[in-house]
């Protein structure tokens, strides 16, 4: 019985990355998702940083710091997770679904640009709320350009946003004993 349930939410799963693989394949919205997904490589967050950095004060320079070691640590966490799992990505497990954009490496889970983007963005507004209408629309982007572009499973996704968020939490945790 368990089998048959694993089996069928697979299933489910692979159904909804071709239907957003294939909603993908109109041109104006591969470049959208694939802009947004180059954007999510790092060039966002690192002009985020810089600017709370400039503009934060002391504050913020202290955030931009934070932002950058919770970055490296969630960068280790999902490069080691994807040598462990080395699940392959979707367009080279499903003949029907095209790679719209190119892989930064070769293995799927979990989504490091959605992982950074959720990380990045719990970090920012626990300390500028206010900028919140334009990091959470951009991160849910960020996460839904991966299953778009061919490039992710949804699970790879809310894998990558749970780990983020226990990131960015346990940084937010550490950043508040440094005050006491």
């Amino acid at each position: 019985m368990q089998l048959l349930q694993t089996v069928e939410l697979r299933s489910r799963e692979v159904r909804l990355c071709k239907r957003a693989n294939g909603w993908g394949t109109r041109r104006t919205i591969a470049r959208f998702f694939g802009a947004i997904s180059r954007l999510g490589d790092g060039p966002f967050w690192y002009t985020l940083m810089f600017a709370i950095a400039v503009f934060g004060g002391a504050k913020g320079r202290f955030v931009a710091l934070q932002m950058a070691l919770t970055g490296l640590v969630a960068a280790g966490t999902y490069r080691t997770l994807k040598r462990w799992t080395q699940r392959p990505r979707p367009f080279r497990a499903h003949r029907d679904i095209v790679p719209l954009a190119l892989p930064l490496d070769e293995f799927s889970f979990p989504s490091g640009h959605t992982l950074h983007a959720v990380t990045f963005t719990i970090v920012a507004l626990a300390w500028f709320p206010l900028i919140a209408p334009l990091l959470i629309p951009f991160a849910l982007l960020v996460a839904a350009s991966r299953v778009v572009l061919g490039l992710h499973y949804p699970s790879d996704v809310l894998a990558a946003t749970l780990i983020g968020g226990g990131l960015a939490t346990a940084s937010l945790w550490v950043a508040s004993l440094d005050r006491f």
